[in-house]
C-alpha cells in the first residue's frame, strides 16, 4: 500500500469554507478511480503544535505505485491539484508530499 500524504499552508485570507470547498473534491475523484484504499482530509490537531505552517492536508491510500500513477495522470487530479497550489501560500513551494510505503 502507498499512503499519498499532503500537507497545505494555505494564504492566510484562505477560509474555512473555501478550504472546505477544496477538500470536497476529493471523495468524489477517489470513489472513481480503481486501487483508492481510502482517503482522509482536514486541519491538524496536533497537540504538538509543530505543524511549521501546514495546518491542513489530506491522505489518500492506494493498492499500488500503478494506482497512485493513475490518479497523478487524471484530468480531476489534476484540477483537484491545481485548486490547491493556487491557494497555498507561494503556490507549489507551500505544498509537501510524501509517499509513504505500507
Amino acid at each position: 500500500m502507498i499512503r499519498h500524504i499532503v500537507l497545505i499552508r494555505f494564504r492566510p485570507e484562505v477560509d474555512d469554507a473555501a478550504i472546505a470547498g477544496i477538500f470536497a473534491a476529493l471523495p468524489p475523484l477517489a470513489a472513481r478511480l480503481p486501487g483508492v484504499l481510502g482517503h482522509a482530509a482536514g486541519r491538524s490537531e496536533s497537540p504538538e503544535k509543530i505543524e511549521r505552517g501546514y495546518l491542513h492536508g489530506f491522505t489518500v491510500d492506494f493498492a499500488d505505485w500503478a494506482a497512485l500513477a493513475t490518479y497523478q495522470a487524471d484530468p480531476g487530479h489534476k484540477a483537484f491539484g491545481g485548486s490547491l497550489v493556487a491557494h497555498a501560500q507561494g503556490g507549489i513551494d507551500g505544498i509537501l508530499v510524501f509517499d509513504l510505503v505500507c
